[in-house]
């Protein structure tokens, strides 16, 4: 997945890449995607998320957690945090920012140089049942990006809400779906 370390700021460096990135990017481009909907309504902001949100832990956004490396939660959980951090913050923007359309997307199993050491860490049995369903239905790079361009195209495409490829909306876990953690963060 992404090297042992910090970002600048001193969070984890995935939850800084995954999450804290693109969230800070999207409010510096705020007042330009404001404006820009005062000219066109169809102003959207495609938010890059998960399934494996589902497997992030129950008590995910805690700060003293976050300013580390987290040497002691499995690479997929540390993966998990960010991507659910991406749905919570893609609902929390749409809520503060009617006038846009925010939309949350799972591209899929897409392989890439992240699921080898993605499947890796996961048990036995369970990482060869995906190494199985992965080699059944492969998804290159090319069809990954489809639900993005979906939800930036799509006139079904709606505010806040978690889509699966391509274009099939869900609810996504228990956790994506708690307010007072999406509050949290």
């Amino acid at each position: 997945m992404t090297p042992e370390g910090l970002t600048k700021e001193g969070y984890k460096i995935q939850f800084g890449t995954n999450h804290m990135g693109p969230a800070l990017f999207t409010q510096l481009l705020l007042p330009a995607l404001k404006h820009t909907a005062t000219i066109n309504s169809e102003v959207r902001v495609i938010f890059l998320s998960s399934n494996l949100s589902h497997s992030a832990p129950k008590n995910t956004y805690q700060l003293r957690d976050l300013k580390t490396t987290m040497p002691n939660i499995a690479t997929r959980h540390r993966y998990s945090i960010s991507k659910v951090a991406n749905i919570h913050y893609a609902a929390a923007f749409a809520e503060r920012h009617r006038e846009l359309k925010c939309i949350s997307v799972h591209p899929g199993i897409v392989l890439t140089n992240l699921t080898g050491p993605l499947l890796d860490s996961y048990p036995g049995l369970i990482r060869k049942g995906i190494e199985l369903g992965l080699k059944a239905t492969p998804i290159t790079v090319d069809k990954g990006a489809l639900n993005q361009l979906w939800a930036a195209t799509s006139a079904e495409a709606r505010t806040s809400v978690f889509y699966y490829p391509v274009g099939m909306a869900s609810k996504g876990s228990k956790l994506s779906e708690n307010e007072e953690q999406r509050e949290k963060l």
